[in-house]
């Protein structure tokens, strides 16, 4: 008995995508990404490769974003698991995507060694440019945040708040549109 094909069914597959809230003070670092008809913004952070572990994709995500070396900063505890089963352009089917969003502390020092700009590199081996922007976290609640934290983050009552429960929900094409 064979296993039946579910490769063109959207959401039969599961990706995880490591992110990171990075504090200093009580600014976050969020990239910017500015599109022909409107600007996103997300953490840093990116899917976990095949046989990667959770840790190093953090790591290197981080680094390959911010040039922050996490060994440096302060922090990495998992703060929020976000799931989504959002459909995306494209042609190939949306898997769901686990987000797992942990959260570090940088000085100013550190701060201002950081990348101030992200390049994404697009299928066609272009690359797109996102600038690395600095938000007081009480000012993410409106913006569009990609996953869909912003509310959450702005409610931290401070930076190093605990929170009550890790899992953020769900997100779907019911209360998320791709920009």
């Amino acid at each position: 008995m064979s296993t039946p094909d579910r490769s063109d069914v959207p959401f039969s597959r599961i990706k995880i995508r490591t992110a990171a809230v990075v504090f200093c003070g009580t600014e976050v670092a969020l990239i910017r990404r500015d599109r022909a008809a409107s600007t996103h913004y997300s953490l840093p952070g990116g899917n976990v490769e095949a046989g990667e572990d959770l840790a190093d994709a953090l790591a290197r995500e981080l680094s390959e974003e911010l040039g922050l070396d996490v060994a440096t900063a302060e922090g990495g505890e998992l703060l929020w698991v976000v799931d989504q089963r959002v459909t995306r352009p494209g042609p190939t089917p949306s898997p769901r995507k686990l987000h797992l969003v942990h959260r570090f502390h940088v000085d100013p020092g550190q701060r201002g060694g950081l990348a101030e700009q992200e390049l994404d590199e697009l299928p066609d081996g272009r690359h797109e440019v996102g600038t690395v922007e600095w938000i007081d976290h009480r000012e993410t609640a409106a913006l569009p945040l990609y996953p869909p934290v912003g509310p959450a983050l702005a409610a931290l009552a401070h930076p190093r708040a605990a929170v009550a429960d890790a899992s953020l929900g769900t997100f779907t094409d019911a209360d998320y549109t791709w920009r």
